[in-house]
């Protein structure tokens, strides 16, 4: 059945008319010989129009070529043979620019000279726009609010990054202490790119991931049958972060048999790999990060005080978002782009109301509650702007808020009936009590009627 159909040319003319990229053949004086359906959708041109027609009529800046006279523009398929995946812009019929992804071949006989090209093209418009739109983005934030990966513009971040400098500059250890979510990971990378181990490796283990003895192993490598599972030697992230930068996360969580191991290797700049007795010189910066008081650690004997002396010589403390609510419209609309574009949803911003009630959350779980905040509101979001409506639950429960009915009088509840446009089962929400609660209290106050 295939090879019959195979030898009438309507077979291949009826293929090439269903294909969702664009085609076109060109003869080998550079004319449009053969153009299909979607050709015709993606420049805006029917086939009568460009058929017999040079295909540089189609303005591809691909086709721009600088000679000893100048630039002019002819088709180079026939001097290259082969064009694959590459951008390239056109004008449309309607003066367009449309962005494509180019692919093209020569075709030749069986004496092997040249009789057409083959050409293909993919609109990636929308994809190119979005590309655009998130540089402008990302120079945006650099220029103003963006410090190695870092947002915001407060006094509390611009303190930050000060202290992030004057670290870098530095080889003695650092600790690094704040919240769940508060970028202690990305601070960690700055300090290394800014440091002059940049070249050299950074590696990251997170403490509180293994027990005693897979954390030897990792920090430290081992032998080759030195405990079930050792099937070969393996190197530890110390030997593999030499010259470079080491970072020990969650270390409040690092059992304390490693502790004194860790002293160790501190001390006296070399290890023993697992099963090994033979001694590893290393040369490591140490960044180190918990979100625990180490100190009330060592008064209950469960981190050693030696070690934390150690590895505290420089202290940077990450400032938790409810502490810098200036950075959160930074923050937010940073994020909101970034997701609206990977969901290609239009979001173009963040209501005055919504972004209020951000403002007041104390954010728990800092900027990676933020973030997943912003994933959730994209979602349910049916427009072009993020409403109170489209707010996760959890934000309208507010630790700021005073939960106490006594405190909840005339004048804060016309305000926040305002700040929700009259809707009580919002406001209700706001104050943290149910709606009922709220009716009753707008009965008590001789506002049902508001």
């Amino acid at each position: 059945m295939l090879n019959r159909l195979s030898r009438d040319p309507k077979f291949f003319i009826n293929v090439f008319e269903n294909m969702r990229e664009g085609l076109m053949i060109i003869d080998l004086e550079g004319h449009i010989a053969f153009f299909n359906r979607a050709a015709e959708a993606i420049t805006g041109y029917s086939r009568e129009e460009v058929l017999g027609q040079p295909c540089t009529m189609l303005d591809n800046d691909m086709c721009t070529v600088l000679t000893e006279s100048g630039k002019e523009r002819r088709c180079n398929l026939f001097e290259k043979g082969l064009i694959t995946n590459k951008k390239c812009r056109i004008k449309s019929k309607d003066k367009r620019y449309v962005y494509l992804l180019k692919n093209a071949v020569l075709l030749k006989d069986d004496n092997g000279e040249p009789v057409a090209g083959i050409e293909s093209i993919t609109d990636i418009t929308s994809l190119y726009m979005k590309e655009l739109e998130l540089e402008e983005l990302k120079q945006e934030l650099r220029d103003e609010y963006w410090f190695m990966g870092l947002l915001g513009k407060s006094p509390l971040m611009q303190r930050l990054y000060d202290q992030i400098r004057n670290a870098a500059v530095s080889e003695a250890p650092v600790l690094i202490y704040g919240e769940s979510g508060t970028g202690k990971n990305i601070i960690a990378h700055a300090i290394h790119k800014l440091s002059k181990r940049k070249e050299g490796p950074f590696t990251h283990v997170n403490c509180a991931s293994f027990n005693d003895s897979l954390l030897e192993s990792e920090l430290f490598g081992h032998k080759r049958g030195s405990f079930t599972g050792a099937v070969s030697d393996r190197v530890g992230r110390f030997e593999a972060a030499n010259k470079g930068s080491i970072f020990l996360d969650e270390i409040g969580d690092m059992p304390q048999l490693m502790q004194a191991k860790l002293l160790r290797v501190l001390e006296e700049k070399v290890l023993e790999r697992v099963g090994d007795n033979k001694s590893i010189r290393v040369d490591i910066r140490l960044i180190s990060a918990t979100n625990k008081d180490l100190h009330e650690l060592v008064s209950t004997n469960k981190f050693r005080e030696d070690l934390l002396y150690r590895i505290n010589s420089i202290l940077i403390q990450t400032p938790p978002l409810r502490e810098r609510g200036e950075d959160i419209p930074v923050i937010a609309s940073h994020y909101l782009k970034k997701i609206s574009s990977a969901n290609d949803k239009g979001i173009k911003g963040i209501s005055p109301s919504a972004m209020e009630i951000m403002r007041n959350y104390t954010w728990p779980g800092n900027v990676r509650q933020l973030i997943n905040a912003i994933e959730n509101s994209v979602i349910t979001c049916k427009s072009d702007a993020i409403e109170v409506s489209d707010l996760p639950e959890y934000i309208f429960f507010n630790k700021r808020v005073n939960r106490n009915e006594d405190t909840i009088n005339r004048e804060k509840i016309r305000s926040i009936l305002s700040l929700y446009k009259g809707n009580k089962t919002l406001t209700a929400k706001h104050f943290g009590i149910s709606r009922v609660t709220l009716w009753k209290k707008l009965k008590k106050l001789s506002m049902d009627q508001t």
